[in-house]
């Protein structure tokens, strides 16, 4: 497989990881995941991460082709549409998107939101085939963390996101509204199925004993090392592990901020009669309270 260069942006923030991904022959790119900054203390927004990958992307004379959401997530603001602006390239996500919009869609009580995924530019179906410069990519439907998650495989690369982290630090939580541990090892199964030297990049690192951020790893290392995998032999030992583990778990700081923009595809609420944006975020809606 064609061998893409693969470069992460780290945001110690969230702990999250943003990628471009580019193919060195066309120098065309793609971004995958990008984070938009947001202080929950102060309601502050500001396109510091985003920019920095944008420095990059003028730095290496890359072209972006595409901005690539892996699902909707749950820990930070996308800047997926601040980007698109940027840049003009097509936003993409995974079909089942659909999904996630109509249970969160009840939730924030927004009946007038459009949930059919017309806030992306492209919606792309499991086994579907695009290409990031000449690098075929394609797309498998990795659910479980969430209705709608996807991992992208660019030439030898697959973009997993919340489902395998690095082997030290196991798998993804599987207990937000429409998640489930069983179809989450379904999917690992999926990834773990791929060529074993396939470099697998995580979206989240959280550097258990304080050690330095790590983010790549290959389907032979998954497999012989991670700590959730190696231990569980069966889909029923994993999903015991799976959800005693969440129990303990408390709910994201950010999950309800991000999900309202998260699941319009990056966009701020716009603007009320004063000039001011405002989030919602609806009370007594989710388990997980710091007191459980």
């Amino acid at each position: 497989m064609q061998q893409p260069q693969v470069k992460g942006f780290f945001d110690k923030r969230t702990s999250s990881i943003q990628y471009v991904v580019a193919d060195p022959a066309t120098k065309k790119c793609a971004i995958v995941d990008p984070v938009l900054d947001f202080d929950e203390k102060s309601g502050a927004t500001a396109t510091i991460s985003s920019d920095a990958i944008l420095d990059y992307v003028r730095e290496e004379g890359f072209e972006v082709e595409w901005i690539l959401d892996t699902h909707p997530h749950a820990d930070h603001l996308s800047s997926a549409d601040y980007l698109k602006q940027k840049t003009g390239a097509p936003k993409a996500i995974g079909a089942k998107v659909t999904e996630v919009q109509k249970l969160w869609k009840g939730l924030y009580n927004w009946p007038d939101f459009p949930a059919d995924g017309s806030q992306w530019d492209r919606l792309f179906a499991d086994g579907e085939t695009f290409s990031v410069g000449s690098i075929p990519a394609k797309v498998m439907f990795s659910p479980g963390h969430t209705l709608a998650s996807i991992t992208y495989v660019i030439g030898d690369a697959a973009f997993v996101h919340d489902t395998l982290f690095m082997p030290d630090s196991g798998t993804a939580r599987a207990d937000f509204p429409g998640g489930s541990a069983s179809r989450l090892w379904q999917s690992i199964q999926d990834i773990l199925a791929l060529p074993d030297a396939t470099r697998i990049f995580t979206g989240h690192d959280y550097q258990p004993d304080d050690r330095e951020p790590l983010w790549e790893s290959t389907v032979a290392e998954q497999k012989a090392k991670n700590t959730h995998i190696s231990t569980c032999k069966t889909e029923a030992d994993f999903v015991a592990l799976r959800e005693a583990r969440d129990k303990t778990l408390p709910m994201p700081k950010l999950i309800l901020h991000a999900l309202q923009v998260n699941m319009n595809a990056g966009r701020l609420p716009e603007p009320e009669a004063n000039g001011k944006r405002y989030l919602k975020f609806p009370l007594d809606a989710l388990s997980g309270a710091a007191w459980e």
